[in-house]
């Protein structure tokens, strides 16, 4: 019986630094190549798109991808792994819809009905106020093309502003504006979209507009056929990797996990603390060490979230540091593959890192002018994580 290849913890991390262009070399032009080759960025964050893209590019900046989000729309806003909000390329719509977000939306209309009916309002009111909502983006788009926002929806259906009792009875009861639950829905279903927001670049506040037509439900095979797609995407851009990273990363059962690494013909390979992990067929070779580089990421970013398992890039003693509460990694600083420590954005307007293991003098250097380089495309824009770390907080307290 053959054995299988083993990939040691250096290929890995070669392979992470080409392929998410952060090796020298690598840089992209254009945002939409950034965004293909990570798949899908976490865009719950808004600075998270644009700092992951711009990190990536031969001339980093933000205007690209500003361009690519609302003016080209290559560059889609969808809910997918995870019920998680996401930056995707546009081709790959189809896919993530079909693969993961057509059952999340399902099941997240189910809670919405349960939940409203709690607080007296039937399946034929949400119906009603769903409507009212593609009414009114669909009769504001003559003077508003680039849509309304929530606050501006609630202007023109009333609906929106009432208020429903979530959790009753139990510690985490509280109270849930319809708007922000109707919205959430329809977004994940596709019958609205974000557009660009009112404010700069790091704005929540995103304007609606209509949807294309939802598509139906899938069948069981098509939702098979594109699960297959997003494991074998997913897998040129992080494998080699194990069945419960893309369990994690996909949201998916592990039969669905099983179904799809065999879809895609993915090949069993070894790992260097023992693992099983999984490579495209034609992914076996290994790829050229890459010169000294260095980097930093912005929080959720793809390269420290794209694995469940990230010993062989994050140092188990580091991530009381980087985590929050619910394992969400806060802004990185990198060297060669590895996670070093993390950077905050000051209130004063400087950017500062704190390593968390010495690297030596020449990763110093090339994170000090990575530092420069951030605080040159931030200027004076505020940039504070959605999800705060112990680290990002002391490094802007």
């Amino acid at each position: 019986m053959p054995t299988r290849p083993t990939f040691d913890d250096d290929q890995r991390r070669a392979r992470l630094a080409r392929r998410h262009r952060l090796a020298p070399g690598t840089a992209a032009d254009r945002a939409e190549q950034v965004v293909a080759d990570l798949v899908a960025v976490h865009a719950t964050d808004p600075a998270t798109v644009f700092l992951a893209v711009a990190a990536r590019l031969a001339v980093p900046g933000v205007a690209d991808t500003e361009r690519a989000l609302y003016a080209d729309g290559t560059v889609l806003r969808r809910h997918g792994p995870r019920k998680t909000l996401f930056a995707i390329p546009a081709e790959l719509g189809p896919a993530l819809y079909a693969s993961t977000t057509a059952k999340a939306g399902a099941a997240e209309r189910t809670r919405l009905l349960k939940d409203f009916a709690a607080s007296g309002r039937d399946a034929a009111w949400t119906s009603a106020a769903q409507d009212a909502v593609l009414a009114a983006l669909t009769d504001a788009l003559a003077d508003a093309p680039d849509g309304l926002t929530g606050s501006q929806l609630s202007e023109l259906v009333p609906q929106l502003r009432e208020t429903i009792d979530y959790g009753i009875g139990t510690s985490y009861q509280t109270v849930q504006p319809v708007g922000m639950r109707l919205l959430r829905l329809l977004g994940m279903e596709g019958a609205v979209v974000r557009r660009r927001p009112l404010g700069g670049w790091t704005s929540s506040r995103h304007r609606w507009v209509p949807g294309p037509p939802v598509p139906a439900a899938p069948s069981a095979a098509e939702r098979a056929a594109a699960q297959a797609e997003l494991a074998r995407r997913w897998l040129a851009s992080y494998g080699p990797a194990g069945e419960q990273d893309l369990a994690w990363w996909t949201g998916w059962g592990v039969r669905e996990v099983r179904a799809a690494l065999a879809a895609c013909a993915a090949v069993e390979v070894g790992l260097a603390d023992g693992a099983t992990g999984f490579v495209l067929p034609d992914d076996l070779e290994p790829v050229a060490e890459p010169a000294p580089w260095a980097a930093l990421l912005p929080a959720l970013d793809p390269s420290v979230m794209g694995w469940k398992d990230r010993d062989w890039y994050l140092s188990p003693g580091h991530r009381s540091e980087l985590a929050d509460r619910s394992g969400n990694l806060g802004p990185t600083a990198w060297w060669n593959g590895r996670v070093v420590g993390g950077w905050g954005r000051h209130p004063d307007g400087e950017v500062r890192f704190e390593l968390l293991s010495d690297p030596g003098p020449e990763a110093r250097a090339a994170l000090a002018a990575k530092v420069a380089a951030l605080r040159a495309l931030l200027a004076e824009t505020r940039v504070t994580p959605r999800f705060r770390t112990p680290l990002e907080r002391r490094l802007t307290g």
